[in-house]
């Protein structure tokens, strides 16, 4: 809103409550966000992935995923050109506050709630405040209730436990690291561990689910998995349950549900931030550029699509786990035979209001075909086509 409206046509309130500590997941990024910083900081590249103690990430290094029980790679594309970032979240956060123009309110949001032409933000300690639009960004919901989320049960896990360990990238000393960096994802006995390196500090989390692994042994696990990667010490971060779903209004005109408060699935292919990228935009290029007079009959629509590609991308996720992995362990065998299987019923037009997965169901059509036509190479279903093709080569879909 600062970049778009510099002239201050516009009152910005930024609310946020600084007891709510930095917990550092999300570290991971799409190249769609290297251009979206530059543009919002108007900062260099290589400056901004100094200020963020990033690295270049150019896909998902996947180990031990799949029938095929072979390691491969999920490139960005161009391959080897087209990049990402490994960042800081905390150095993000005071990276994008310079930039920013409008009032810092520190205080505790206990309910927003939608009132004729906009909506009421209810603080603990202050009087309410009006606004024409707000973005909710205040974390998953308390609990996931049918009639107003959509639960992504076809992903298979539920909780995280979040290390960060020493830095394995040594900061450039005369400009930003160039090397070419991977997020590792590691299929381990009760889930899979991702491996992110920061030039201030590796991040390593092991994703699985509590209702089939015990705490202890996934801890146990991890253990082993950090010694026979070489890491001496670490420091731990949190245990972060998580729940896969999608907010059946993300958007309802004055109140647009971002990031986390809007839907999540589980950190796989990096899809949080570009969400939140995507949300966000949407919301602006409809409230800015079209008439006030549109605004409920637009609302609608934004808001199914926006349901729609976040659906897209929990199907994509939740593919990954068709194929099982080199582990035969109740884990795997409930992510293969149990939970993917839910992904017809859990993603049925019907249920969900919008047309998911007839178009990934399309995506997985022209991977069977003998040869797919030029003229289908550009299609897309929340990511492109030759992302489906890498990840149906490497698993052996």
């Amino acid at each position: 809103m600062t970049r778009l409206h510099p002239g201050g046509d516009h009152e910005l309130d930024h609310i946020y409550d600084s007891r709510i500590p930095v917990i550092g997941v999300g570290e991971g990024s799409w190249p769609s966000l290297v251009e979206h910083l530059q543009e919002l900081t108007d900062l260099p590249h290589e400056t901004v992935q100094r200020r963020l103690k990033g690295t270049r990430k150019y896909g998902v290094a996947f180990e031990g995923w799949g029938r095929r029980n072979r390691d491969f790679t999920h490139y960005f594309t161009p391959q080897q050109v087209s990049y990402a970032y490994h960042l800081s979240a905390d150095l993000m956060a005071d990276l994008l506050h310079e930039s920013t123009r409008a009032r810092h309110v520190d205080a505790k949001v206990l309910r927003i709630n939608r009132v004729d032409g906009g909506a009421e933000v209810e603080f603990e300690g202050r009087a309410p405040e009006r606004y024409d639009l707000v973005f909710d960004a205040r974390g998953f919901p308390g609990e996931i209730d049918p009639a107003r989320h959509i639960h992504i049960s076809f992903v298979p896990t539920d909780t995280a436990v979040i290390r960060r360990c020493p830095a394995i990238i040594s900061d450039g000393r005369d400009g930003p690291v160039l090397q070419h960096t991977y997020t590792r994802a590691v299929a381990r006995p009760h889930g899979w561990i991702f491996v992110i390196p920061l030039v201030a500090h590796t991040s390593y989390g092991y994703i699985f689910n509590r209702d089939v692994s015990r705490l202890a042994e996934v801890e146990a696990d991890f253990d082993t998995f950090l010694q026979a990667d070489g890491v001496p010490e670490f420091e731990q971060r949190a245990v972060i349950p998580f729940p896969n779903f999608v907010h059946r209004e993300i958007y309802d005109g004055a109140v647009a549900r971002i990031g986390n408060r809007a839907a999540f699935m589980e950190p796989l292919e990096a899809t949080a931030i570009v969400s939140a990228q995507f949300q966000i935009g949407m919301v602006l290029q409809t409230r800015l550029n079209r008439p006030a007079e549109h605004l409920e009959r637009d609302a609608p629509v934004v808001n199914r699509f926006l349901v729609d590609n976040m659906l897209r991308y929990g199907l994509f996720v939740g593919w990954h786990y068709s194929c099982g992995s080199r582990y035969d362990t109740p884990f795997w065998r409930y992510a293969r035979d149990r939970a993917w299987p839910k992904h017809r019923q859990g993603a049925d037009p019907e249920a969900v209001g919008c047309a998911a997965l007839g178009r990934f169901d399309e995506m997985i059509e022209l991977l069977n075909r003998p040869v797919i036509d030029r003229a289908d190479w550009g299609r897309m279903c929340a990511v492109p086509l030759t992302s489906y093709a890498q990840m149906s080569q490497g698993l052996g879909c």
